[in-house]
């Protein structure tokens, strides 16, 4: 059958049933051999017109990020009507179909005042009547196109038919439209991902001492080193363990400062009398026992940068005068009068949600919109697990160093490893290693060796912490569930975290130790700010304490 013989009317029905069927074997085996539409659809509109004279068939696709669309794929047009096939929303025929998505038959196109003629002038038609089919293209629910083409009416074939034969054809577009995204999706994570690995390698992230090449890791490092050069403040944010301090200092290597001195402070670990003369430093005679003057970490970091891990625990009364501090780049000594310029690069760390606790009046909101000018959140293990097997590796190595040992897993020991969710992130990892190789009896462990080095209770996708505490506290003989094994001479503190015990443990424990935090906190298994921040966080003013 000649594809442009537009006034054919002798065919058969048998013999286009024949026809329809050719087609679509023709189609799905060019979809067998290209997913490309380039390929499929172009051939598809010509095997519309040779074989069933739907003539000047057209794809015609939404402009991304645009309400106008275009005749992306064609036959039977010249490059002059190709280029003419520009649609705006509701425009025409076609932008009437792309708008609400119903198939649209006009019977007659010289009788319907709605066909613009835009691609094709009339002049080009056949003299008789010519219709005009316009399907929709849809993936999902959403009109994504337009297959569209001409229809002589003057023949034995049932207008249904070719409905039918267009629909099936503008349904495989659709899927082959939605695969091609699918895949340019897939290719641009994986052009991202490359250029990331390019870029790791290229700066040697080794050098950060950061072990993984994580797409999710790597993209906090190229985060880190986007703004190296800047002096803006860094928030680093993240769960307990993901090595904020590792983070900080990379950034500081990465950054001018780093011939100059890198100061870490942790915020948790200062008593709250000690905070402003650890930070800001004191005169001689400010305090009982000041017996010289002494320059805080401010100014020991002066032109290189501090970190302050755990900002969250900063006191309200100092969180004052470090927001000063960072707008004015001066502090003065506690008991001093003068102020010293400083020029420091701060980097903060916190495991907290700091935006909520600034909304709960639990930290200064100015000081945390000031902290949080560059923040960059760093994944937890779980985010990052193609990582593990090179950390177990990585801390395998330096602990059999330290500890003159040569202990090694089996890679079912490592792939068990890895399916557990890290509650502590790396540094339960960590942790978990150095242990296992003090307390190896053999120099290479199997997988069921290192359950037993395992918390107890290990539960897949758990993040209540490495252990579960149980609802009810026993009466006698009552040992907190995270105190230090003596067999590990308490070293490794397990992860806790900041929603671990509930209110009823709290003021439990605070009864049976007479109402002594610090004693309450030591039956807990929780330091005195742990404790104390729960108490805060839950709003227990009305329990006994001392």
């Amino acid at each position: 059958m000649n594809g442009n013989a537009e006034t054919d009317c002798d065919a058969s029905p048998v013999l286009w049933r024949q026809q329809e069927m050719l087609l679509l074997e023709q189609v799905m085996a060019l979809i067998g051999k290209s997913l490309s539409p380039d390929v499929v659809l172009r051939e598809m509109l010509h095997l519309l017109s040779e074989l069933l004279g739907l003539n000047r068939g057209r794809v015609v696709l939404r402009d991304e990020g645009a309400s106008s669309s275009r005749i992306c794929f064609a036959y039977g047009l010249t490059k002059a009507e190709f280029a003419r096939g520009v649609y705006q929303a509701g425009e025409g025929i076609t932008g009437r179909v792309l708008r609400n998505g119903q198939l649209t038959i006009v019977q007659d196109i010289d009788n319907e005042p709605r066909f613009l003629l835009k691609a094709v002038e009339r002049a080009q038609l056949p003299a008789g009547p010519v219709s005009f089919i316009a399907m929709p293209i849809k993936i999902g629910h959403h009109t994504a196109g337009v297959l569209a083409c001409h229809r002589i009416r003057t023949r034995n074939r049932a207008l249904a038919d070719d409905v039918t034969v267009l629909r099936i054809l503008a349904t495989l577009t659709g899927q082959l439209l939605q695969l091609q995204g699918m895949l340019k999706a897939e290719t641009r994570e994986l052009e991202q991902r490359n250029a990331m690995l390019s870029r790791a390698l290229q700066t040697d992230t080794a050098r950060y001492g950061i072990v993984g090449t994580s797409p999710a890791l790597l993209r906090a490092i190229s985060e880190l080193e986007r703004v190296s050069d800047a002096t803006a403040s860094v928030l680093l944010t993240g769960e307990s363990g993901t090595g904020k301090e590792l983070f900080a200092r990379a950034l500081h290597l990465a950054s001018p400062r780093r011939d100059k001195p890198f100061i870490k402070v942790n915020c948790a670990a200062i008593p709250d009398t000690l905070f402003e003369s650890e930070l800001f430093g004191n005169e001689r005679g400010a305090f009982t026992g000041a017996h010289t003057a002494r320059a805080g970490w401010f100014e020991q970091a002066s032109a290189g940068t501090i970190f302050l891990d755990e900002i969250g625990e900063l006191p309200l009364t100092l969180q004052t005068k470090l927001l000063r501090t960072l707008q004015e780049g001066t502090i003065t000594r506690l008991g001093g009068k003068r102020e010293i310029h400083i020029d420091v690069r701060l980097v903060a760390a916190t495991n907290r949600d700091l935006e909520r606790e600034a909304a709960r009046g639990l930290f200064r909101q100015d000081l945390f919109y000031r902290l949080n000018v560059i923040p960059i959140q760093l994944p937890s293990l779980v985010e990052r697990r193609e990582d593990i097997p090179v950390l177990v590796l990585h801390f395998l190595n330096h602990t059999n160093q330290a500890h003159q040992r040569n202990v090694n897993l089996t890679p079912a020991a490592i792939a068990r490893l890895q399916q557990y969710d890290w509650p502590g992130n790396i540094r339960e990892l960590s942790n978990l290693v150095e242990r296992m190789v003090l307390l190896a009896d053999r120099p290479i462990l199997e997988q069921a060796d290192i359950e037993r080095y395992l918390p107890r209770g290990d539960i897949s996708g758990a993040k209540e912490g490495a252990l579960q505490y149980g609802a009810e506290m026993p009466a006698e003989g009552y040992r907190p569930a995270f105190a230090p094994d003596s067999a590990y001479g308490g070293v490794v503190r397990p992860y806790v975290t900041a929603d671990s015990h509930s209110a009823e443990q709290l003021r439990e424990s605070l009864l049976r130790c007479g109402g002594n935090k610090s004693r309450a906190a030591q039956m807990l298994g929780l330091t005195a700010r742990q404790f104390a921040y729960r108490w805060q966080k839950l709003r227990l003013d009305g329990s006994p304490e001392r």
